[in-house]
């Protein structure tokens, strides 16, 4: 039977995977028991996916990331090179909290993208279309549209569906130069108000 995606002969795709048609996975990966790919992924080189992660569709992974058990990446999602997640509060060498019952989760949003070398602490939920900086260490949820930035990650502004920085009038709305898509922020929340 052909597959209907790629996985380069260098990488291992253990049993009971399920990886989505046009789907890429480079040099040195591993997609451990469990695993849930969607379609038109790409992960890079020396990318782990831990055992029962759910990724959706059009993700994008660069290289030298680890999705542990508990994290799940809705449609759309961008992992950039070296971020980093977590599923333990609590790591103890000497006292091991091995299996999923330790395990708090983690979601990432659709649209969502994780900066390089950010740390995203588990047990917490990155909105929509957030927008977490490079280097960035997120420490509590993130809402919708949200730029943070820094250690501990702050929110530091918002930004469009399209990735562009929004900036808004005294009424509080914006217009994405990109998509052309509206926004009003209300509360400390955006939301997308395009008709």
């Amino acid at each position: 039977m052909e597959t209907k995606f790629f996985v380069h002969e260098s990488s291992f795709v253990d049993d009971n995977v399920e990886i989505g048609e046009d789907t890429k996975i480079w040099h040195f990966s591993h997609i451990q028991s469990g695993a849930k790919i969607g379609k038109d992924c790409v992960l890079g080189q020396n990318v782990n996916v831990g055992n029962n992660v759910v990724i959706g569709n059009f993700v994008k992974i660069q290289n030298n990331v680890s999705i542990y058990e508990g994290v799940t990446l809705e449609d759309y999602v961008f992992c950039g090179p070296s971020m980093v997640f977590t599923n333990i509060v609590d790591p103890r060498s000497k006292y091991p909290q091995v299996g999923s019952k330790y395990y708090l989760k983690t979601l990432v949003k659709e649209g969502a993208s994780l900066g390089a070398n950010s740390t995203i602490l588990c047990g917490i939920t990155i909105g929509k279309y957030a927008f977490i900086g490079a280097g960035a260490v997120v420490t509590k949820d993130v809402p919708d549209y949200a730029l943070v930035i820094g250690n501990p990650a702050r929110i530091a502004g918002w930004m469009s569906e399209a990735g562009q920085k929004l900036v808004f009038d005294k009424e509080g709305f914006a217009r994405c130069s990109k998509s052309n898509r509206k926004y009003k922020l209300e509360n400390n929340l955006v939301i997308d108000i395009t008709g």
